[in-house]
């Protein structure tokens, strides 16, 4: 290859490394207006959207986290199907929203004995009461002893899995047919050994 070759092929990298650099240039901007783009968010559950309006709406009966939850008071889903038009919600996602609220481990810690029950307003209507308490107990538990039993029936499968994955695979050796050569069954048919074996 001549000097005047080795010069031709060197403006043309050149030229390829420049167009290649404004070719990424435009590219991050190109990136920028594809990030603007809201990224499809995943579906919301519509009891979590019930129970967002229900805390806007009685922040004192229904507190945000970190706060506690309160006890509320008994039937205080019938205050809120009063008032389910100006909340806009169906007595079903009301029902299904005060059921998921009183459901966790959260709820039930509050539980305590003779604890002030609130009504929508925060105001006391009513206690818990023993019964109440011990029952909350009683699903706390239940629940902290399911969670552990199914950490224990993982961890065993995982175990099983690990041990399975250690050992090697076991080789299956198929198993050996002996055919008879053709002499001996007719050996066999004749009643005289077969000496053929034995002559030198």
């Amino acid at each position: 290859m001549g000097f005047e070759q080795l010069a031709a092929l060197k403006r043309e990298l050149v030229a390829q490394a420049e167009q290649e650099k404004r070719n990424t240039r435009k590219t991050p901007q190109n990136a920028r207006k594809t990030a603007r783009k809201p990224a499809q968010e995943s579906p919301v559950d519509p009891v979590v959207i019930t129970i967002s309006r229900l805390q806007k709406q009685f922040p004192l009966a229904f507190p945000k986290k970190p706060a506690p939850k309160l006890p509320l008071k008994l039937g205080i889903h019938k205050d809120l199907y009063e008032q389910a038009e100006a909340l806009k919600l169906t007595n079903a996602e009301i029902k299904e929203a005060v059921k998921t609220w009183c459901q966790g481990s959260r709820y039930w810690a509050c539980m305590t004995e003779n604890a002030p029950r609130l009504n929508l307003n925060g105001e006391p209507a009513g206690e818990v009461t023993a019964a109440d308490a011990q029952h909350a107990k009683q699903l706390a538990n239940r629940r902290r002893s399911n969670a552990m039993r199914s950490r224990k029936q993982e961890a065993g499968k995982s175990v099983a899995t690990e041990a399975a994955a250690a050992q090697p695979p076991a080789t299956v050796q198929s198993p050996v047919q002996v055919t008879p050569s053709a002499e001996a069954p007719a050996a066999e048919a004749s009643g005289t050994p077969d000496h053929s074996a034995n002559t030198p």
